[in-house]
């Protein structure tokens, strides 16, 4: 792999957590946000990646694998409290939990 095509790759995971951390802050809905937060840690996980394949070693495919561990347990959390909120309160809107009292 050379500079240019590790350029190319990094621009493209600096685009993908730009691009989910714009859908995070656009939408209320809380299963956006959870798809977004799935773009955004799909950026720098192309990120290393790449930059491993660039300088040959495996570093950058035990940080993806961090990164797939990581956003695996955040979706399994994120979708239980989803769910656990919609049971409970019928609640889609992330500005409707904020309101929420016992």
């Amino acid at each position: 792999m050379n500079a240019a095509t590790l350029s190319i790759l990094l621009l493209l995971s600096a685009g993908l957590f730009a691009t989910g951390f714009f859908g995070l802050l656009a939408r209320r809905a809380i299963l956006f946000q959870l798809i977004s937060l799935e773009l955004m840690l799909a950026g720098p996980a192309l990120g290393f990646i790449a930059g491993g394949a660039y300088h040959g070693g495996q570093t950058g495919q035990a940080m993806f694998v961090l990164i797939l561990i990581l956003a695996a347990a955040e979706v399994a959390l994120g979708l239980a409290l989803y769910l656990a909120l919609r049971r409970v309160a019928d609640v889609e809107d992330a500005d409707t939990i904020t309101r929420l009292r016992h």
